[in-house]
């Protein structure tokens, strides 16, 4: 089973106008590579992904026993990217059944290596590149979900959220009326993915 890891973030998530704390793991906003010391150059167009098998000899943690080495990876890799790795990190989802991380960030060696470093023996990292920061991202979301009713009239925004691999996902009623005017409002295009979402309703 395949799923997002959730990191708890001020309106990743915005539904009809409420915002939540949860959202996902994602990319960074902007054409760029961020190297070791956060610069940022050209990236190919085309993502690619490699690959690395953990090599470190597993452990137990006393304090809970029941942790596997792919836990405490994901945890390694969660706090890489909220501290040092800040500027390059976009996202990171989880292969339970293959007990891989699928790690989305702006190339950097030494994140790699960091990351790739800490895991363990059985647990696999696969890494793609992105060409935005999962900060940037999150920051383009909290300007689009700022008013929710802003577009009332012409279209409905019903929900607003970060997705892992590198973009802000827009739901709304009508995408065709709504890309045009939030590209135009917003721009980042490669970085803003307009859907259709139905309207949520409360039990």
């Amino acid at each position: 089973m395949k799923r997002n890891r959730v990191r708890i973030g001020a309106a990743a998530v915005a539904t009809a106008g409420v915002v939540t704390g949860a959202g996902l793991w994602i990319n960074a906003l902007g054409t760029g590579h961020a190297d070791d010391d956060g610069d940022r150059g050209t990236v190919a167009a085309q993502p690619k992904a490699s690959r690395c098998v953990g090599a470190k000899a597993a452990t137990t943690a006393v304090d809970n026993p029941d942790e596997t080495p792919l836990d405490r990876l994901l945890d390694d890799i969660d706090r890489l990217g909220r501290n040092r790795f800040a500027h390059s990190f976009t996202g990171l989802s989880v292969d339970e059944d293959h007990k891989a991380a699928d790690l989305y960030r702006i190339p950097s060696a030494s994140f790699d290596d960091a990351v790739c470093d800490a895991a363990e023996k059985g647990v696999t990292v696969r890494i793609h590149d992105t060409d935005a920061s999962r900060t940037d991202l999150d920051a383009l979301a909290d300007r689009i979900s700022e008013d929710m009713n802003r577009w009332d009239g012409t279209f409905q925004l019903r929900q607003v959220g970060v997705d892992e691999r590198g973009w802000v996902s827009v739901g709304v009623d009508d995408p065709g009326t709504a890309e045009p005017v939030l590209h135009d409002t917003f721009g980042h295009e490669r970085h803003l993915r307009v859907v259709h979402v139905e309207q949520a309703h409360l039990d």
